[in-house]
């Protein structure tokens, strides 16, 4: 029992021994820099992964197309207070984005809208309103390649007599860049009237030569259905603030459109 207590004494003694003789030695390599969280975010239009860094640390998923929204952390070494973040095309290096975060700024968020090799801010979606639908799009003809300006055309289609009726106007909307906001009253399409005679009402958003009432297809292949060829568009009846990217999909000679993206 004696011996016991004395070979217990020992190894105690050499444990605290040891124990001492690390943590002496963690002063070496304990980090003592600050942990900075970065995150990424935004929408990815071009087919192309990007690769993200901090310093020379890359993150551990690329950015592929679409959506995406990842974060990393970086670790300051001592005497460090800066690190760049750089956001290059995988495949062909090319830079998309360089910025210089600050220790002292604390946590970071990035947005950006990639596309066509170009970096785009995220557009602000304002705080939907009682009673008022809030859009704003972005038109990528992809199929006509249609490159002058248009006006987006929110309205009502009286399927009798068949008769479109405009609720508001986007002006001006350049191809593949994000347009202004247009607001309109929230509406109902159910037991509606034209004139006194019951129709059927759908909400349809038309686009339009710009400045005018033709519709951007005139003189194209591809003709327009008047209640099928819409852009894409909330529901009439609940208060809303959207964002649409949208493109072309003709079905036939007859276009429609495909909702790239709704935010």
């Amino acid at each position: 029992m004696k011996i016991r207590n004395i070979f217990y004494a020992v190894f105690t003694a050499v444990v605290l021994l040891a124990q001492t003789a690390c943590n002496k030695g963690e002063d070496n390599f304990l980090y003592k820099g600050d942990m900075l969280p970065v995150t990424v975010k935004g929408y990815n239009s071009d087919n192309k992964e990007l690769l993200v860094k901090l310093d020379t640390i890359r993150f551990q998923s690329y950015i592929n197309s679409g959506r995406f929204d990842m974060s990393e952390a970086y670790l300051f070494p001592a005497n460090q207070n800066t690190v760049k973040l750089s956001i290059r095309e995988k495949e062909s290096g090319k830079p998309v984005l360089e910025k210089e975060l600050k220790k002292a700024d604390g946590a970071a968020t990035i947005s950006f809208f990639y596309m066509n090799g170009k970096v785009n801010d995220m557009p602000e979606i304002p705080a939907a309103e009682e009673g008022k639908i809030k859009v704003s799009y972005m038109f990528k003809p992809t199929v006509t390649n249609y490159s002058e300006p248009v006006d987006i055309v929110l309205g009502k289609y009286y399927w009798t007599p068949k008769v479109f009726e405009e609720l508001g106007r986007i002006k001006n909307a350049k191809p593949y860049e994000f347009s202004d906001p247009v607001t309109i009253p929230t509406f109902s399409t159910v037991g509606q009237q034209y004139n006194g005679q019951n129709t059927i009402v759908s909400f349809v958003v038309y686009i339009y030569k710009a400045g005018t009432n033709e519709l951007y297809t005139e003189g194209t292949a591809y003709t327009w259905h008047a209640t099928s060829s819409t852009a894409p568009k909330p529901a009439s009846s609940a208060a809303a603030a959207k964002l649409y990217i949208f493109s072309e999909v003709p079905i036939g000679n007859s276009m429609r459109f495909n909702k790239d993206l709704e935010l």
